[in-house]
């Protein structure tokens, strides 16, 4: 298990318009009740948020969720006035399988991740999260009360739910539904999905492994992200209730909350940066 970044903190960064952009974010990683080791690995750095869930034998899933944190690091580093460039994923991905193959490749312990997350970027002068994802760890999206799974997972039953042959309720108690059909390391390099998701104040962002989502339901997960007050408070019961469901596997969430955006007469100016195309 790797962890970079704060696990609670507050910030607030400048916008183009002279605006000041304030965030405040919170993140948490349990190892279950079940697994032996915590194979998870999560960034919590502006402008970078992401949760990675590794798999393979002999603690080889660890290494590959490490790799795919650190890579994104790494570009987190290079990010100028807390904004990012999206673009910069998809070579760090590629990065990271290298590294996995060079750490477990003698080994044939088949390690893969998934990854899934959100940076910061803007898009003509505008805040924006680009989302990302590879495999069925998920980001979802809280405008008002309207709960929005953003993400879409690369799994056998999401293909089946996509081809009409089961329903989303049956697909949660499908006994494939562990199955993915993406990950970073496994196969071919893995190419990510990406989202736009304009920043508006009160967004409340959640980036999480399948170890909250199996042991929570959506209805669940929405009441526990209304009641919370502040990203710690969200971040904490969402884990410890998906404990208290079973905690069958290792369970990490990072809740990233969009606090507020206000007047800033004497905010330095940010300088323009390439992000994703709308």
């Amino acid at each position: 298990m790797t962890a970079i970044g704060a696990d609670v903190a507050e910030t607030s960064l400048a916008l183009p318009d002279g605006r000041a952009l304030v965030l405040g974010w919170a993140s948490m990683t349990d190892r279950g009740l079940r697994r032996d080791h915590n194979e998870d690995s999560v960034l919590a750095a502006l402008p970078y948020f992401a949760v990675a869930d590794g798999m393979g034998g002999h603690a080889a899933g660890d290494v590959a969720s490490d790799a795919v944190i650190r890579r994104l690091a790494e570009e987190q580093e290079r990010a100028e006035s807390g904004f990012a460039d999206p673009e910069g994923v998809e070579p760090a991905l590629e990065l990271a399988v290298g590294d996995i193959r060079e750490e477990t490749g003698d080994l044939e312990l088949h390690a893969g991740t998934t990854v899934t997350g959100a940076c910061l970027t803007l898009v003509s002068d505008r805040p924006y999260w680009a989302v990302f994802n590879v495999g069925d760890s998920r980001v979802y999206q809280l405008r008002g009360d309207v709960l929005e799974q953003v993400t879409v997972d690369h799994s056998v039953v999401q293909e089946m739910v996509d081809a009409g042959r089961i329903t989303r309720a049956q697909a949660d108690r499908h006994p494939d539904g562990n199955i993915i059909t993406r990950a970073v390391g496994v196969g071919d390099a893995a190419e990510a999905d990406y989202w736009l998701l304009p920043v508006t104040a009160r967004l409340r962002l959640l980036i999480c492994s399948d170890g909250l989502t199996k042991e929570l339901a959506d209805a669940e997960i929405r009441g526990h992200l209304l009641r919370a007050d502040d990203a710690a408070t969200a971040v904490r019961d969402l884990v410890v209730h998906a404990l208290e469901n079973g905690g069958r596997d290792n369970v990490t969430a990072v809740v990233v909350d969009v606090l507020r955006i206000d007047p800033a007469e004497d905010a330095p100016p940010v300088p323009r940066r390439r992000g994703l195309r709308r």
